[in-house]
């Protein structure tokens, strides 16, 4: 069965919600947990969080992919501690996404706001940095740390990736960090997507994507939904699906290994002026 589909019966979407209610859950428990003096490499290995070797306890699985390590060291210093312990992403999406002064940007699954903080300094204070999450422990902490950052062109509002609450045409840039993959309902994130970006605006985003010879059972034996790895599209399906929601020139470059024939990728597309 292709990963990329919308959810049509009452079995499937029940089975979305009990899977979106598992990684609301796991993502409490990490925010709970930096709360308490955790740090992001006691979050990676912790078997109730986020990196596929700790989910499934699978070997072939690299936590090194995933998590604070991925961040340029002298950038993140200059973040709240909290920020950066909260880490657990695939990638650096504001680079990838290339910010300007004064762009409007969305991260979506936005965590403890790392991506929305440093996305706030690229754009300035002649634009603005939005970041969505369903969960209200991340959303506190995300909170806090943009008050702690001194950050005031960023807002942390509360949604899931397949209902963003903002309108049409609201931002120039949406990225992510390894989120995607964790949507119960691909299709619907990607038309959101598209729907809150302005003519003329363009995705930069870090996810987990498989090769395009893994089926959906392989992929969930190389690790658990929670972990990114079993609910990751294809290079093929990604490519589809924004196709499918609007996109002009999308792209998936694969950028490091993140479990067997599996890896961390960037995801690049543009929304063209009508």
């Amino acid at each position: 069965m292709n990963q990329l589909r919308q959810l049509s019966t009452a079995s499937d979407r029940d089975a979305g919600h009990a899977v979106r209610e598992q990684v609301r859950l796991r993502y409490a428990q990490a925010a709970t947990a930096v709360r308490a003096g955790a740090h992001n490499t006691d979050l990676l290995a912790d078997s109730t969080c986020c990196s596929p070797a700790s989910c499934c306890g699978n070997p072939s699985a690299d936590i090194g992919g995933f998590g604070a390590g991925l961040y340029d060291a002298t950038e993140a210093a200059e973040l709240p501690l909290e920020a950066i312990e909260a880490s657990l992403g695939c990638g650096n999406p504001t680079t990838v996404a290339a910010l300007c002064e004064g762009e409007r940007v969305l991260d979506l699954g936005s965590g403890g706001g790392i991506d929305v903080l440093l996305s706030a300094r690229r754009v300035g204070q002649s634009g603005f940095a939005y970041g969505v999450d369903m969960t209200d422990e991340i959303l506190d902490l995300a909170r806090t740390n943009a008050a702690n950052a001194g950050a005031t062109n960023v807002e942390f509002l509360k949604g899931t990736i397949e209902d963003v609450p903002l309108p049409d045409g609201a931002v120039d840039v949406v990225i992510s960090n390894c989120v995607i993959n964790l949507s119960t309902d691909k299709p619907a994130a990607l038309a959101e997507m598209f729907r809150v970006l302005a003519p003329g605006g363009r995705i930069g985003i870090s996810d987990v994507v498989a090769e395009d010879h893994l089926t959906p059972a392989e992929r969930a034996e190389r690790g658990s939904y929670v972990g990114c790895i079993a609910g990751a599209l294809s290079k093929s399906e990604y490519l589809q699906g924004l196709a499918a929601a609007g996109f002009t020139d999308p792209t998936v470059e694969f950028t490091h290994q993140v479990a067997d024939d599996m890896h961390s990728a960037i995801i690049r597309a543009t929304k063209l002026v009508r």
